[in-house]
């Protein structure tokens, strides 16, 4: 796979590379397809979660059952 930058962002890819942040540009830019295949998965989930239904209130006693069953597992 071959990518083609503007020459700003190649320059930039190349800093970063430089600083020591990345190894490689292929490094840097595997980098950024995970992080934007995670967060699309993590907005996935949020929406799944923000489309199911009430499950119950997250009051203190429901926040206190958790601790004990924490407890109870440890």
């Amino acid at each position: 796979m071959n990518v083609s930058l503007p020459e700003e962002l190649k320059s930039f890819v190349d800093s970063q590379v430089d600083l020591g942040h990345y190894g490689s540009t292929s490094e840097y830019v595997r980098d950024l397809i995970r992080r934007d295949h995670d967060r699309r998965q993590l907005r996935a989930a949020l929406l799944d979660g923000a489309r199911a239904p009430v499950a119950g209130t997250a009051d203190a006693a429901y926040f206190a059952s958790l601790r004990h069953r924490a407890r109870a597992d440890a």
